[in-house]
């Protein structure tokens, strides 16, 4: 199949993809208008806490193999429900196998992540950026989500300093309500998104670190 830049379910330019998954072909473009279906130290376990651009950090006790272990950011937070991205479950799939019409991606190491298990033929492209872009939306201060395949290119090819991104397929999404319960149930920590820097940290450590940050002796029971 041969990939070419389309516009995605949204309605917002995205990228077609070329690819199969985990026995999916992943199909669809960048999602900006996303749908959804003690003493607390640095980290809170209230409802309250959740807003765009903070982390959701698991439990240990959570056994939902989807989240198990996992770390997100939340893209989108409002009465129509909540929208993340699971940051830490970085695949094998080299974006460039999944673009191989962007010619700029070849030779270049970066890798696709599993985003969540909504829209796996959704890809997402969250954006480190100097300046606002357009056709992206803001989850907090120098962060995007969306773009477009001309900005993607430029960063691959003449990143402006600290300008960078991650790929993602899927997203999790929670209908209105539906994330609050779990915070009431504990299943959450939450934590600023300036804890880490996400385009750099490793993934594999991203998870325990966050519990660190929490105190999770204290605030997380195993």
């Amino acid at each position: 199949m041969r990939c070419t830049y389309s516009t995605g379910s949204s309605g917002v330019p995205g990228f077609c993809l070329a690819r199969r998954i985990t026995g999916g072909v992943l199909l669809g473009g960048l999602l900006v208008a996303l749908p959804v279906g003690p003493v607390m130290a640095e980290g809170e376990f209230s409802p309250s806490s959740v807003k765009t651009g903070v982390l959701l950090v698991a439990n240990p006790s959570l056994a939902d193999p989807n989240f198990h272990h996992t770390v997100l950011l939340i893209l989108k937070h409002g009465p129509e429900g909540t929208a993340g991205l699971v940051l830490n479950r970085s695949t094998d799939v080299m974006l460039s196998e999944v673009l191989p019409d962007l010619i700029a991606l070849k030779g270049s190491s970066h890798r696709v992540f599993l985003g969540g298990p909504v829209a796996p033929t959704q890809l997402l492209v969250l954006f480190r950026l100097t300046h606002p872009p357009v056709d992206a939306q803001r989850v907090f201060d120098g962060v995007y989500v969306g773009g477009t395949r001309a900005l993607l290119e430029r960063i691959v090819t003449q990143p402006m300093p600290t300008e960078t991104f991650r790929a993602f397929v899927g997203f999790a999404g929670w209908a209105p309500g539906q994330l609050e319960f779990e915070m009431h149930q504990g299943s959450w920590g939450v934590l600023p998104s300036d804890s880490f820097d996400l385009f750099d940290k490793d993934p594999a450590t991203l998870w325990p670190d966050c519990l660190t940050r929490l105190h999770a002796p204290r605030l997380i029971s195993n």
